[in-house]
């Protein structure tokens, strides 16, 4: 129903804000993640093991198991796998990639609106 759609959906996320300045919030606290990341690496238990005893979904423990390994081998060891470090800064570096472009694009359109008002023909 259409109520329902205003309560749940409309109602968490603001109109008009930008989407990339709200942040998700994370669904597992930090303490737990290295937690069950130390267990894993520290025991030979399998990691489906290790997550279902935490009540963690199986492939989010081998995703934070992946990067503490990357992160553990440092920059440049793994061209498959990014540290976090080198993760934040692409992400910084296409952030500022993004409003280069649109800079851009305004500058673009400035310069098509000032040659036609400097062109002189008479407009229509």
């Amino acid at each position: 129903s259409q109520a329902g759609f205003r309560g749940g959906l409309v109602s968490r996320f603001r109109l008009g804000e930008d989407a990339s300045k709200m942040a998700r919030p994370k669904k597992y606290p930090t303490e737990l993640r290295e937690r069950a990341v130390r267990m894993c690496l520290e025991s030979e238990r399998p990691i489906a093991h290790v997550a279902r005893d935490l009540g963690i979904h199986s492939e989010s423990l081998r995703t934070w198991v992946r990067q503490a390994e990357a992160d553990a081998a440092g920059p440049g060891a793994s061209p498959a796998r990014l540290t976090s470090d080198e993760r934040d800064r692409l992400k910084q570096l296409e952030r500022e990639n993004r409003e280069l472009k649109k800079a851009n694009q305004i500058l673009r359109d400035a310069s098509v609106f000032f040659a036609k008002e400097l062109d002189g023909t008479p407009r229509r």
